[in-house]
């Protein structure tokens, strides 16, 4: 698909598929979670990155940018994620499980729901209101 920005989302997207990802227009930042640590990967215009399966990530697009992910066909009982951390402490506060059909329709709807819900928002750990959208990001 061809993806363009800006967005501002604050869920983790995991599916059990690779994902490929190549920056035609400017850059854009790949927000993963690996081995439990956080990590920002910058991905610049003309580059492409491999991202393994079963990794949390949140892709981050700016203004006037452009983009090409390939995802690959889902397998009949495979279960896409969307999961959203805590700013403060990094917990796990909420986690949505489907059968990816539409990703764009199932996404906004989980995103809505998550945004709509306090309780979904509250971090069982330390109690802080997880964002809805992500804090301010430097375009790399």
């Amino acid at each position: 698909m061809i993806v363009g920005g800006p967005n501002a989302r604050s869920d983790y997207h995991i599916n059990e598929t690779p994902e490929w990802f190549y920056q035609y227009k400017g850059s854009m930042l790949l927000k993963v979670v690996d081995d439990g640590k956080f990590r920002d990967i910058p991905i610049r215009e003309g580059e492409m990155f491999l991202l393994p399966p079963n990794t949390p990530h949140n892709p981050c697009r700016f203004a006037d940018t452009v983009g090409i992910v390939l995802e690959q066909h889902r397998p009949t009982k495979s279960l896409d994620r969307l999961r959203w951390y805590c700013q403060n402490c990094e917990q796990i506060v909420n986690e949505e499980s489907f059968h990816c059909t539409d990703l764009g329709t199932q996404i906004k709807a989980a995103v809505e729901e998550f945004k709509s819900s306090e309780e979904k928002r509250r971090c069982k750990s330390c109690g802080e209101l997880a964002d809805t959208v992500p804090r301010v990001l430097e375009q790399p």
